[in-house]
């Protein structure tokens, strides 16, 4: 991702292996899913990705196996790979997860006091504002968002802990894809932000907690309901 943080800089490199092409066409590959530009089902053609990253198998293959790793992919020996569909159980397990880590990110912000993070964070929320209304613009935003999410937990000094959300969140973040055009969808994230980063600069541990516990749990109460709408997403 190559958005930009508020103080002008690019966000760090907060993978467990560090830079690199490996790294690189992992990261890619993972946006492309989960913002569903590579639907479920789709073959990953091998000889293809060489040419569309430029680069050798060998970093090919390694990153499609980090996403079989983290449940995006299946990969059938001498045969093909496929990206899966969305998983109902890895979806809760997911949410479980998010909402166990992030509500005590927040408490902890609350408690013990960022000022500067919470001006990055009402920074990065100005961005999705300013894109809020195109629709062209949902995969920024998305990314946009996860950025804000990572701003959090670098401010607790707690990113190994975002690395671990992320590599579990892959079904989540394409049902939150399903669930962004809805009507009223954004604004509900945008307002939702804008609560946590109040509750923190107010030092109010508990009304932060909340206020991310409310913000995690509205796409996920409409598994169901999105799942009757695609079906062909969905395992």
């Amino acid at each position: 991702m190559n958005t930009l943080l508020p103080n002008g800089l690019a966000p760090m490199d907060l993978s467990p292996s560090g830079g690199g092409t490996v790294q690189r066409v992992y990261d890619s590959l993972r946006q492309r899913i989960i913002t569903l530009e590579l639907p479920p089902e789709t073959t990953l053609s091998r000889t293809e990705l060489t040419q569309t990253y430029d680069v050798s198998q060998t970093p090919i293959r390694e990153a499609l196996q980090r996403l079989q790793q983290d449940g995006l992919v299946r990969i059938y020996p001498q045969s093909r790979t496929l990206v899966t569909r969305i998983e109902v159980p890895q979806i809760y397990e997911a949410h479980f997860l998010r909402v166990a880590l992030e509500t005590e990110v927040v408490r902890g912000l609350a408690q013990y006091g960022s000022d500067d993070v919470a001006v990055r964070a009402a920074s990065i929320i100005r961005m999705q504002e300013a894109i809020a209304d195109d629709a062209a613009q949902l995969r920024m935003f998305q990314e946009l968002d996860e950025l804000f999410h990572q701003t959090l937990f670098i401010g607790l000094g707690r990113i190994g802990l975002h690395q671990l959300i992320r590599a579990r969140s892959g079904h989540l973040e394409r049902l939150r894809r399903l669930h962004l055009p809805e009507a009223g969808k954004i604004r509900d994230i945008l307002a939702g932000h804008h609560e946590i980063v109040r509750a923190i600069q107010d030092r109010n541990p508990d009304r932060a907690e909340a206020a991310m516990r409310e913000h995690l749990s509205r796409t996920v109460s409409k598994v169901e309901e999105l799942r009757r709408e695609y079906p062909q997403f969905f395992a």
